[in-house]
């Protein structure tokens, strides 16, 4: 049935956060026996040691020497069978497998299916060698090895000797096997008949001989919270693991939290957080802006990081986990992992350096897609746009106050009943024509699809769907699951089941299903928003599935939601992608994640609040997910709940402009707060803001041109540019985009007007607006900058070639053929450098070669002379590491993306820090027009105004080689 309004705001209002509807560690019986675990063996100090040990005579090393097999033993159960299988890679990654033999069942071992973009490819250098106690392989040139211990089986990656990241070494490793149900014996009680007072038997408890370090409490098989019962028809089966950084104090990911970057402990002395972090993808409505709770989603993966290096661990399970994180010493982290099912699948990332690190994760889970080029401009979104009128009025009223957009939103309204792809025919009787008079100025829109169905026979979807068997199947694995969801009765499709995905990707074609329902009234201009996947079921346990349900395969929901909305995510971008004639990128934004999910488009935070509070939370919230591979993100600008005053819009927008993914959302129970809704002077504040985005959107579609070959993400932390510096290691406020130089710190308080910058080295930072040169110091120094609500602490780093595009449009297609502008910032040296990437924003044509790769120098020859040259970067490399999934990519043949930009000029040039001003500027001993500002030199240690050298029109055009020299 259809759910009036006042029903939908009660369910929201349901929703909100309680803690009371999630569960505690307490109240997770696999958490709560594995902390109980950490517990004993803390306390029995060094007198406890893992029961896990390695069969020596079972040591079986491949032919090829890159890996080893050994059975475990654990001595508490010696009668249970246990495989390690550890593997080197040709990168220098390491991959330690553990799982039950001949149990009797099944553990869940594809996690790293889904999460893999491949099996890692072994090494051709590594080889084992195998001694009395342990052992061990070493990686040619680098001082990493990694050593296998026996007795207790402890596993360790060492650099030059010293031990960077320790498995078991704690000793709480406890894969608990399956096993038969104890059925209580009849002895127990007295016999029918009688009297019990006078001839009942004091029994003693069952001795339990492992009690030391399973405990006295036997494992639970059944689980009531909330009302729900998980039968756990498996019985107990969870995965304790802990993980430790000897020499590392710092640690960064396990997204999603609404926490600081470098993570706040959960054990030990002054721990933040009661709970560990729980990985578990759910619909936190409202969700608290300093908490260890989960999210809407989950990446088990971490950097531990120290002033020597940066390691990794990423750890391929599926399932419920938590992650307790504390610090024995400020130069050292403890990780303790509980998982309720799954093997023991855990790559381990030598590093040495941030990037290696971001890179050697990259080749395991893939690199982030490349985006089309609107989706990295300026979002207009709101639950909900009612009409096809107030979609055209809100374009109408952008366009009336030149604010750029590119992309209009519609929520769940659209569609009556909430039978997504269905128009409710009275709000929306024109959908195509409405996407066409978006579309007529280069325009997008985006409309949601949830991964509910709406169970009713008169909507084809649902029909199609549970005609072919792809729903999701209750415990019983009999008929359907049924919950309850935006549309009352409701069912989900299974996409683990592999005929779900061409199924799904037939919806989506706009000219024909081969009979089956397909979307006719869309069009290739439209793109998808996936909500509610992680998945959100209101009347479900935890507002999810039950962990009881069963997907393709006979595996329980248990063993894969945390992966379960990556799947949906997965199959709507493939939808997109194929729907039309020609391959096209797709653009769909995804609420759950998981690791492998940056593949596939961009996330956000969710349902955030309009406080001051959740702004700030926001920005380490970016800052963690791309640490954690996923930097297509952002948080709802305004917040999702609330009506932020004026004050907090403006400085959220500038939040906004500086994360990769720009969106502005509200709630349907807010006032309307669209950009041209504000007053002045918020409103020109608002605009400019906007329009500073657009101009800058060369630097990030560049930024993400080397995310989606590298693997490093698009915002960088400060620990990630400066490596070597302990100051930085915690700076969660400010991060630079990309290789740009560009700096910012956005301000998340009210009422600032001055902020504070650290800079990690001695060079000289430009203001972006006002060109003030501020020194940096060798040893790192704090310096104050103007912030009042019309400024943007934003520095261009000494040693930067930024490249924009200045002239306002109503959308960034209109830019397309808009010239360029280098603004160009002096080093102490006296040099610079930069890069630009183009391509045509929307196909794959760029992996023939269709582009424009150029790179930028400014660089001193002799004393009195700079030389400014661009020159074709794709041909100077050669054509590597240029386009994702493309190891070499033509270059020098005809370019069909360069002809069709040939004529776009550079129109400006501007030089800042010149030490004097020039008597000479000149192309091909072509003398050009250009004026000069004195002020302050980048070589000298004056603070104020830089001087600069504005080149106007040099008559160069951007795919060209060219030099330009100037003459002191």
């Amino acid at each position: 049935m259809w759910l009036p309004l006042a029903l939908v705001l009660l369910a929201t209002d349901v929703l909100a956060v309680k803690r009371h509807d999630f569960k505690t560690c307490d109240q997770s019986g696999f958490c709560k026996r594995g902390r109980a675990l950490a517990s004993r063996a803390k306390a029995a100090s060094s007198t406890w040691k893992s029961p896990y040990s390695i069969d020596v005579s079972s040591i079986n090393i491949s032919a090829e020497k890159s890996k080893f097999t050994a059975s475990v033993t654990s001595s508490i159960y010696p009668e249970i069978k246990f495989e390690l299988d550890v593997r080197a890679h040709d990168d220098g990654t390491f991959r330690v497998r553990m799982d039950e033999v001949d149990g009797l069942r099944k553990r869940y071992d594809e996690t790293a299916k889904w999460a893999l973009i491949q099996e890692p490819l072994l090494s051709e250098t590594v080889s084992w060698k195998q001694s009395k106690k342990e052992i061990k392989a070493l990686i040619p040139k680098t001082g990493v090895e990694l050593r296998v211990q026996f007795a207790p089986l402890r596993i360790a990656l060492a650099r030059n000797g010293k031990e960077e990241v320790v498995i078991n070494g704690n000793g709480l490793l406890h894969m608990e096997h399956f096993r038969l149900k104890d059925v209580p014996s009849s002895e127990e009680s007295p016999a029918p008949g009688v009297d019990g007072a006078e001839s009942q038997v004091v029994l003693e408890p069952p001795v339990k001989p492992n009690s030391w370090f399973e405990g006295d409490e036997s494992p639970q098989w059944d689980e009531t919270f909330g009302g729900h019962t998980d039968s756990k028809p498996k019985g107990p089966e969870s995965l304790s693991l802990d993980i430790t950084f000897p020499t590392h104090g710092h640690l960064y990911g396990l997204p999603e939290h609404a926490t600081r970057m470098d993570l706040p402990t959960t054990t030990g002395e002054g721990a933040k957080y009661s709970d560990p972090y729980r990985l578990y993808n759910l619909d936190v409505f409202e969700y608290e802006a300093d908490s260890e709770m989960a999210l809407y989603g989950a990446v088990p993966l971490v950097h531990a990081h120290g002033v020597h290096s940066t390691v990794g661990v990423f750890n391929a399970v599926g399932s419920e986990t938590w992650v307790d994180v504390g610090h024995p010493t400020s130069d050292s982290t403890e990780t303790h992992w509980i998982s309720e099912s799954g093997i023991l699948d855990v790559f381990i990332l030598p590093g040495p350096t941030p990037n290696d690190v971001f890179g050697q994760y990259a080749r395991l889970t893939g690199t982030p897609a490349l985006p089309r080029h609107f989706a990295l401009a300026y979002h207009q979104c709101r639950w909900n746009y009612i009409s096809s009128a107030d979609v055209r009025e809100v374009q109408s009223r952008f366009d009336a106050d030149d604010i750029p957009f590119d992309v209009l939103w519609l929520d769940i309204a659209y569609a009556p009943n909430h039978k997504y792809f269905i128009w409710d025919e009275k709000m929306f009787p024109d959908p195509v024509d409405m996407f066409n008079d978006v579309a007529a100025f280069g325009r997008k829109m985006v409309v949601i699809i949830d991964p509910h169905l709406k169970k009713d026979s008169s909507y084809p979807v649902y029909n199609s769907a549970s005609s072919k068997n792809l729903l999701v199947k209750p415990g019983t694995g009999q008929g359907e699951y049924d919950g309850w969801c935006w549309p009352g009765s409701s069912t989900w499709v299974d996409y683990f089941n592999p005929a779900s995905w061409e199924w799904w990707k037939g919806l989506f074609k706009i000219k024909g299903n081969d009979g089956d329902f397909h979307w006719s009234q869309s069009t290739n201009d439209v793109f998808i928003w996936n909500d509610m996947n992680e998945p959100s079921v209101f009347n479900g346990p935890e507002i999810t599935m039950p962990k009881t349900n069963l997907h393709h395969g006979g595996w329980e929901h248990r063993d894969v939601h945390n992966i379960n909305g990556m799947l949906f995510h997965g199959a709507t971008a493939e939808a997109v992608k194929h729907r039309a004639g020609t391959l096209q990128r797709p653009f769909v934004l995804s609420r759950a994640f998981f690791a492998g999910s940056q593949r596939l488009g961009a996330i956000w935070t969710g349902d955030n609040l309009g406080t001051w509070e959740h702004m700030a939370i926001g920005v380490p919230m970016v800052l963690s997910n791309g640490i954690a591979g996923m930097t297509f993100s952002g948080a709802d600008v305004g917040g999702f709940f609330g009506n932020p005053d004026q004050e907090m819009l403006v400085r959220w927008y500038q939040v906004g402009a500086f994360a990769p993914f720009f969106r502005a959302h509200a709630h349907i129970d807010t006032k309307r707060r669209e950009p041209f809704l504000l007053e002045e002077p918020y409103k020109t504040i608002a605009r400019d803001i906007i329009r500073l985005r657009y101009s800058l959107l060369p630097v990030w579609y560049t930024a993400f041109r080397y995310a989606s070959v590298s693997g490093v993400p698009v915002l960088r932390p400060q620990y990630t540019v400066f490596p070597e510096d302990p100051k930085g290691f915690s700076l969660d406020e400010q991060y630079y985009i990309g290789t740009s130089g560009l700096l910012v710190k956005p301000v998340t308080a009210p009422g600032v007007t001055e902020t504070t910058v650290y800079l990690a080295e001695a060079q000289p930072y430009y203001d972006y607006f006002t060109h003030k040169v501020y020194r940096g110091k060798r040893s790192g120094t704090n310096i104050t900058v103007p912030s009042a609500l019309h400024e943007l602490p934003l520095l261009i780093r000494g040693g930067s070639i930024v490249p924009t595009r200045e002239r306002p449009r109503r959308s960034s297609a209109l830019m397309k053929k808009d010239p360029f502008t280098l603004r160009i910032a002096l080093d102490a040296s006296e040099n610079a450098s930069g890069d630009l990437y183009l391509d045509d924003g929307d196909s794959y044509d760029y992996q023939k070669g269709d582009l424009v790769w150029r790179s930028f120098t400014a660089s001193k020859h002799g004393k009195s002379s700079l030389k400014i040259t661009s020159e074709d970067q794709a041909a100077l490399s050669e054509g590597k590491s240029v386009a994702d999934g493309v190891a070499v990519v033509p270059y020098g043949k005809p370019n069909a993306f360069k002809e069709s930009i040939s004529e776009v000029r550079v129109e400006k040039i501007v030089v800042f820090g010149l030490k004097s001003k020039p008597t000479k500027v000149s192309i091909g001993g072509a003398e050009i027009e250009w004026e000069f500002a004195p002020g302050v030199a980048a070589k000298s240690s004056a603070e104020g105004r830089a001087s600069s050298l504005i080149i106007r029109d040099p008559a160069v055009k951007i795919v060209e080689d060219w030099t330009i020299e100037i003459t002191l």
